[in-house]
């Protein structure tokens, strides 16, 4: 029961740094001009508690993640189509405590977390353009799909329960649409499904964990104050996803929802800060955090070549 009670309490916090299923991403298949390289920081500060198997002896499981990352984003023409590739490497801090049978445990971690890395492809409504182009073309609803994958750089130690890194791949192949009404609002729906290869070297260095897929459903409701200010509602529905160890379930299927809400603005011609809160709203089992997030980002349009002159 012990070892049950220290594996729960492992699947719900470790992966806590990099919340896979709990994406809230209002305007992620924006149009955007092509040849943009856009550079990204970004800090995150969460802290809740866990809900867990009220069969299990574990009590007033609570954690506090810090993350903070850097990132690269590129814009491009793929077949007349506009594709963007994103990598991101965030570096996470996670404490954790709770009672097992009424004795106080702690865990704190710290390093490099999953790197994250996302192609996306606007199918419909979004042909590859320049700023100019954009500017004069009208707003049109768009279809777009991305793949998104979680790599294993993060931190693992094999004798260690408790880790930053998740030392499997994961991919969530999705589908969006956003859908302009009037002129200042904008409604994105997405949906996508988390696939995770299996940990073959999990804890104590010789275990096997899988995980069933986790079928993943955003919405976001945006509104414009001008065309590069914007707030936003938010909300993601995250189920499926119960996990094994050696074969033998754990009670962590998830059904949660979460809500939260964005503001993005400018800081001179290059320049825009984005803050975002969310929380759990419907909680099942697993992570019930309230998450505060700041970022920054700066783009660069490569300019369009002159013609050369033939006289």
């Amino acid at each position: 029961m012990i070892k049950k009670v220290f594996i729960v309490f492992s699947c719900l916090v470790l992966h806590a740094a990099s919340l896979l299923a709990q994406d809230l991403d209002p305007r992620a298949y924006a149009r955007v001009p092509i040849d943009a390289t856009t550079l990204i920081w970004g800090y995150s500060f969460s802290k809740g508690g866990v809900v867990t198997d009220p069969t299990l002896p574990l009590e007033d499981l609570e954690a506090t993640v810090h993350a903070t990352s850097l990132g690269v984003a590129h814009s491009f023409s793929l077949f007349g189509l506009t594709a963007q590739a994103l990598a991101v490497m965030p570096i996470s801090w996670a404490s954790a405590s709770a009672r097992v049978n009424g004795q106080p445990q702690t865990a704190y971690r710290s390093g490099l977390a999953d790197m994250r890395l996302r192609v996306s492809v606007l199918l419909l409504g979004a042909p590859a353009a320049t700023v100019a182009q954009m500017k004069a073309a009208p707003r049109k609803t768009v279809l777009g799909v991305s793949m998104n994958v979680v790599a294993p750089t993060g931190q693992v130690f094999e004798d260690k329960l408790v880790n930053i890194g998740t030392n499997r791949w994961s991919f969530r192949p999705e589908v969006a649409l956003s859908q302009p009404i009037g002129q200042r609002w904008l409604m994105d729906v997405y949906a996508g499904i988390w696939l995770f290869t299996d940990n073959t070297r999990f804890y104590p260095g010789n275990a096997l964990r899988e995980q069933d897929p986790m079928g993943t459903f955003q919405a976001h409701l945006s509104y414009n104050f001008t065309p590069i200010t914007w707030v936003a509602l938010d909300a993601t529905f995250y189920t499926g996803g119960q996990s094994s160890v050696d074969n033998k379930l754990n009670d962590d299927r998830q059904s949660n929802t979460r809500i939260g809400a964005t503001f993005v603005f400018p800081v001179g011609k290059q320049h825009f800060l984005r803050f975002a809160v969310s929380r759990g709203a419907i909680v099942r089992i697993g992570q019930n955090f309230t998450t505060a997030s700041v970022g920054w980002q700066r783009s660069w349009i490569k300019k369009p070549k002159k013609p050369v002159s033939t006289q």
